[in-house]
């Protein structure tokens, strides 16, 4: 087994698709530290701190993972952390371009930073936190797709939001 990773990403919100890659990430690395972006330029639906309340509470249980929040490039990120991998999901074929380019550019800013890209399983394969939260609104249900309290949690900002 390797010693450490981050597996950051901004988690708005997490989903089964996420926690799957979570769990193959721990297969590998003896610590994961799942790093939650502040990223305000993708306006997310939740607050830092609620999308790491929310992370703790859906991979309670799993061993090997660290859960921390950052607001900086994730290579420097890495390096203050004193990790060499970065992990990233690829669900389908339409995330390999962005997710080509964002780790070229990792590469040519820290090239002592390495990405892996992990897959998860096919029946997380075309989760995205940002299609669950399209189908929140028009009122679907996310059971399959996020653990219940985040379910609940969507469809009460949503709720609220449209108030």
């Amino acid at each position: 087994m390797c010693q450490k990773a981050i597996y950051p990403g901004t988690f708005d919100p997490v989903t089964f698709g996420h926690i799957d890659l979570i769990k193959r990430a721990t297969q590998i690395f003896e610590e994961v530290i799942v790093a939650v972006a502040a990223n305000e330029d993708k306006k997310p639906l939740f607050s830092l701190k609620e999308r790491v309340e929310m992370l703790r509470r859906a991979t309670k249980g799993i061993d090997g993972i660290v859960i921390d929040e950052f607001d900086e490039l994730v290579v420097n990120y890495a390096r203050r952390k004193k990790v060499s991998v970065i992990i990233r999901g690829l669900r389908m074929i339409s995330d390999f371009e962005y997710e080509f380019q964002m780790a070229l550019t990792n590469r040519k800013l820290a090239k002592d930073v390495e990405t892996i890209f992990l897959m998860p399983s096919e029946s997380f394969s075309y989760v995205s936190s940002k299609l669950l939260k399209e189908a929140a609104k028009l009122g679907a249900d996310l059971k399959g797709f996020v653990p219940d309290f985040v379910d609940k949690a969507l469809k009460q900002r949503i709720h609220h939001k449209l108030k």
